[in-house]
């Protein structure tokens, strides 16, 4: 069913840290794309896709879809009907902690939250563990010691192989490594949101921090939720995800990098290569960083982000104009 040569070599594997893993240099995630008001067989089609093509990595959450929940319901369906013999290769991620059901327990980070959640993920995903529990937010209000005890606790129970945080600060992430430490848990993965124009994991000395540690990292947004690709040159276009009321990525997000995404258009254009094939390769320059997770809408739009791995890196000017244009913002 899959391609017999799709660990040919065409898909670069990086160690997760100083773990045991390997990581595809491009993961697929589902925050998008992959829910019930998606159309599932083409969902399918790119699941299958992206194996064929090295992606051994799938990203979810509790609550991706829309609605919450269905993209792991979906995800469940294709996993048991098309690759239960190959479940061994994948690494399947899911996280708890952001907004998933009524009442005072459905978000955050209490035991009771991240627990309940990850027993109703594997349900939806029909699986007996996932690789990777994340807590998907810091909670300001509870302990850390309980949320990094439910993450311990999911290990200790065969339920998760590993576990790792998402968008904590630095000296709360400090901390929760510490604590998961203690409880004899080593955090195997961070995950922050990360591109050319939203570089604070460089800013507050992260990324440099995880390598000390031996802590893998694995980066979301590399195209800046789409502002780094051509779409959004020339302006908003009326069937963009920018023009919709609804959603993370708002008009005037994009008209405050307006110059910046024109400015680094040109500079991809000079170079050979499309806008969104220079913000991968970037994502992806330092060592620092084990994986970037995408999204696409179809197949097409899959094998062309992939695509981007065959682009040649970075050279020392090129990373100098591409600062010169985004900086680092180290306030």
């Amino acid at each position: 069913m899959f391609d017999p040569n799709r660990y040919d070599g065409r898909m670069p594997y990086r160690r997760c840290g100083d773990s045991g893993l390997l990581f595809p240099a491009i993961s697929l995630g589902f925050w998008h794309n992959f829910g019930h008001v998606d159309n599932f067989q083409e969902s399918r089609k790119m699941m299958h896709r992206a194996f064929d093509r090295g992606v051994t990595h799938f990203d979810l959450a509790n609550n991706y879809g829309p609605p919450a929940g269905s993209a792991e319901e979906n995800v469940g369906r294709i996993l048991i009907e098309d690759f239960v013999c190959h479940r061994d290769e994948l690494l399947i991620s899911t996280k708890a902690g952001h907004d998933m059901w009524a009442g005072p327990y459905g978000e955050w980070g209490s035991r009771k939250h991240l627990l309940s959640s990850l027993d109703q993920s594997l349900r939806r995903l029909r699986l007996d563990y996932v690789d990777i529990f994340y807590s998907h937010r810091p909670d300001p209000d509870t302990r850390l010691e309980e949320t990094m005890s439910a993450l311990a606790t999911s290990v200790h129970s065969g339920k998760a192989l590993y576990v790792g945080l998402s968008k904590y600060p630095l000296k709360k992430l400090k901390k929760a490594v510490k604590i998961l430490k203690q409880m004899g848990i080593r955090t195997l993965i961070y995950q922050p949101p990360y591109s050319i124009l939203n570089r604070w994991p460089e800013a507050n000395g992260i990324l440099d921090w995880l390598q000390e540690e031996g802590i893998g990292c694995i980066v979301f947004s590399p195209l800046a939720q789409g502002m780094l690709t051509p779409k959004y040159l020339d302006g908003i276009p009326a069937d963009s995800r920018a023009a919709r009321p609804e959603g993370f990525l708002q008009t005037e997000q994009v008209e405050a990098q307006q110059e910046k995404i024109r400015s680094l258009g040109d500079l991809a254009a000079a170079h050979g290569m499309p806008l969104h094939h220079l913000a991968m390769k970037w994502s992806l320059r330092s060592s620092a960083v084990t994986s970037s997770i995408i999204g696409a809408r179809n197949v097409a739009q899959l094998d062309d982000t992939l695509d981007s791995l065959k682009c040649p890196d970075l050279e020392g000017g090129l990373l100098e104009a591409i600062d010169a244009i985004a900086p680092i913002d180290k306030k």
